[in-house]
């Protein structure tokens, strides 16, 4: 197992991008790596409160962790520090016991100088079959759309 850290920024308040951080509907929209959908089967946003989510490659050869193009991850929120730390508890619902364990994401938002949010994710417990790039590239990608999603006022 291994930890991830991939930081970016957000031209908005700390606030609003914590909204998009409990949000399933925001959630369905931002925290999806290009070339996949998105469908959030569960949310409740609290602590102790369950997620269900899945996301679905595009491309046909394009192989899935929990089923033929698709990953699906549960879990629970562990902590919610309102405009400032969401903290996720994790699993791959997957056949393959090389992805199987319980990771925690803990996303961290700070003040940035010069105004925005400072956006920390740090992903602990990733199974070594997950390939690091893999796991950088698609967070990138997902603070990339957070920021886009955040900043165009599409987080209500």
């Amino acid at each position: 197992m291994y930890t991830t850290r991939v930081s970016g920024h957000v031209g908005a308040p700390r606030a609003d991008v914590y909204r998009a951080l409990v949000s399933a509907e925001a959630i369905a929209c931002w925290r999806v790596p290009a070339g996949m959908s998105c469908e959030v089967h569960e949310f409740d946003a609290r602590e102790g409160g369950r997620f269900r989510v899945s996301l679905t490659y595009e491309a046909p050869d394009a192989t899935g962790k929990s089923a033929a193009h698709t990953d699906t991850y549960h879990g629970h929120f562990a902590r919610l520090v309102p405009d400032e730390q969401v903290v996720e508890v994790l699993a791959f619902e997957a056949v393959d016991p090389a992805l199987g364990g319980t990771m925690t994401l803990t996303t961290t938002l700070t003040d940035a100088d010069g105004g925005g949010t400072d956006v920390l994710m740090v992903h602990e417990g990733i199974p070594d079959a997950v390939p690091a790039a893999d796991n950088e590239t698609g967070t990138r990608m997902a603070l990339e759309n957070l920021a886009r999603f955040v900043e165009t006022g599409r987080d209500g």
